[in-house]
């Protein structure tokens, strides 16, 4: 279906500037409206269809080592071999242009045990059209094989849109439909997602559903949304820290939707709300050069007007009876431990006395929720530098109370990200309930701001 520059510049602005209206929609509408694997049954044997798949991986040795993304592929990818369906995924792998998807292309076969074919050069980035390359290797394709393209983002028109602006959607609408248009015209004209973690503005998740006569979600895509992440929803008790202060977005949303109760942060997030809560209070708090003009081009800087929005976060929620449960000491830039920030330093962990006020609170929460049948609690972020032997002792001292939770009955979610790798690091799997393959997403999808992909595949099917 060729898509005109017209009804590009219309899709571009649902997707980057959403309306009221697209905002207003809950993770339940996206899911009533998207169709799931099971609707595109009848697509008939030898069709191509494009999967968008979560192939930004690290294959170690053998299977089942760094290609848990990969795996979560396996049942949609079977699906369409059942079939008969010639499956070309695309995807990219990290953010260097130069990576490449070789051997992901190869661990994909060792997991399908089958033959995977492999196009390295497949777009003309000037004309943006679909190489004659990859053209032949669709067209020759047997029922049921499957091809790889090569890393998507080998391409800038793949990440075009990552700091596009309004005033330049009309420009960039041209060469998006035209893209958009060549993969129907040359590839294939359903298209199926099968891409978790890929929460970006990249084309290949939210611009190549334009040109689509089907669209739907995979399998593990459509599993995730549907059961932990809507149990997410749920959650009476949160967990949110990391490096940057837009958290506050997502969690403000979270707390909006009146289940929290309980509200436990580090990082940023926490100097942004300790410093809140101290002015409330008639009080002052320094957070040290997160506040300091001259860092404002840092990720860890925190604006004036993000201290108000705490403040008003705080107000409200205390009306409603939600506990937030804030650092008391910190682990400063040079080791130190101390209750205070000053105004040259950072605080890069919490302190013993953050650890057991967390692990004391952990009880009270446990406590006042005995016998209730429903209590989920949700993870996200690391207390600090985790990755730094010095400032890891927070984020690996409260691991532990994952699994005291759990093991009290209480549903556990980890939000992927670093908080995934925090568990992978000084936890084991089964102290949780689910932990996510993909942070980003799951905070959109329970935090402020729409997933990309949904708005488009939406918009998609309801065309169809």
């Amino acid at each position: 279906m060729a898509v005109t520059t017209e009804a590009m510049e219309a899709w571009l602005r649902n997707i980057l500037e959403p309306n009221a209206q697209v905002r207003a929609l809950t993770l339940g509408d996206y899911l009533k409206a998207i169709p799931t694997l099971e609707h595109l049954t009848e697509v008939p044997r030898g069709t191509p269809v494009l999967v968008r798949g979560d192939v930004d991986a690290k294959p170690g040795a053998k299977v089942g080592e760094g290609d848990i993304r990969l795996r979560s592929m396996a049942e949609t990818l079977r699906f369409g071999r059942q079939r008969g369906w010639i499956q070309v995924i695309f995807g990219h792998i990290g953010r260097d242009p130069k990576g490449s998807l070789e051997k992901v292309r190869k661990r994909i076969g060792e997991i399908l045990d089958c033959q995977v074919g492999f196009v390295a050069d497949w777009l003309d980035p000037d004309a943006l059209t679909i190489r004659a390359e990859a053209v032949a290797a669709v067209r020759s394709a047997k029922p049921s094989d499957v091809i790889v393209l090569e890393n998507t983002r080998k391409y800038p028109i793949e990440t075009a849109l990552w700091k596009l602006k309004p005033a330049g959607i009309p420009e960039t609408a041209s060469k998006m439909a035209r893209l958009a248009s060549e993969y129907a015209d040359k590839i294939a004209k359903v298209y199926v997602n099968e891409a978790f973690s890929a929460g970006s503005l990249d084309a290949s998740t939210v611009v190549v559903p334009a040109a689509m006569d089907r669209v739907a979600l995979g399998n593990y895509v459509a599993n995730q949304f549907r059961n932990p992440l809507m149990d997410c929803l749920d959650a009476q008790l949160v967990v949110s820290s990391g490096l940057k202060i837009d958290k506050l977005d997502d969690l403000e949303a979270m707390i909006n939707r009146g289940k929290i109760r309980w509200v436990f942060t580090a990082g940023s997030l926490a100097n942004g709300l300790k410093k809140a809560a101290a002015e409330l209070e008639g009080k002052r708090f320094s957070i040290g050069v997160a506040e300091d003009a001259s860092h404002r081009d840092k990720p860890y800087y925190i604006p004036r007007e993000r201290v108000e929005q705490a403040k008003k976060l705080i107000a409200e929620g205390r009306q409603k009876g939600i506990e937030f449960v804030i650092p008391v000491d910190f682990v400063l830039q040079d080791g130190r431990v101390s209750a205070e920030i000053g105004p040259g330093d950072q605080q890069l962990d919490v302190g013993p006395a953050t650890s057991e006020l967390f692990e004391k609170k952990i009880g009270e929460f446990l406590e006042k929720t005995q016998g209730q049948s429903h209590r989920v609690a949700f993870y996200n972020g690391v207390f600090g530098m985790f990755e730094d032997p010095r400032f890891e002792a927070g984020t690996k001292r409260f691991m532990r109370q994952l699994k005291r939770m759990k093991d009290a009955g209480v549903r556990v979610y980890v939000g992927g990200g670093e908080g995934g790798k925090a568990l992978e690091q000084y936890g084991k799997p089964d102290w949780v309930t689910h932990n996510f393959t993909a942070g980003g997403t799951v905070l959109n999808a329970l935090g402020s701001e729409p997933v990309p992909y949904l708005v488009a595949l939406r918009t998609a099917a309801m065309k169809q």
